[in-house]
């Protein structure tokens, strides 16, 4: 999951309240960062993504390929 995936798929879950979602919950299983904190620290945007899916009780229907864009035909 790249950066730009990361956060069209936080837009999409979270809609209006994504900004202050990215910026101030901590995640402990990102090592107590906000997910804004723990992107710009290395963490994988899959890891943070996967982290406040957990913390958020995101369905795991809506987890996995979260923030990909649809294929060109």
């Amino acid at each position: 999951m790249r950066r730009s995936e990361f956060h069209r798929a936080v837009d999409a879950e979270f809609g209006a309240r994504a900004p202050s979602i990215v910026q101030d919950l901590v995640l402990a299983a990102v090592g107590q960062r906000t997910a804004n904190e723990a992107i710009e620290a290395g963490v994988p945007p899959r890891d943070v993504w996967l982290a406040l899916c957990v913390e958020m009780d995101v369905p795991e229907s809506h987890r996995h390929g979260a923030g990909r864009l649809e294929r060109r035909r």
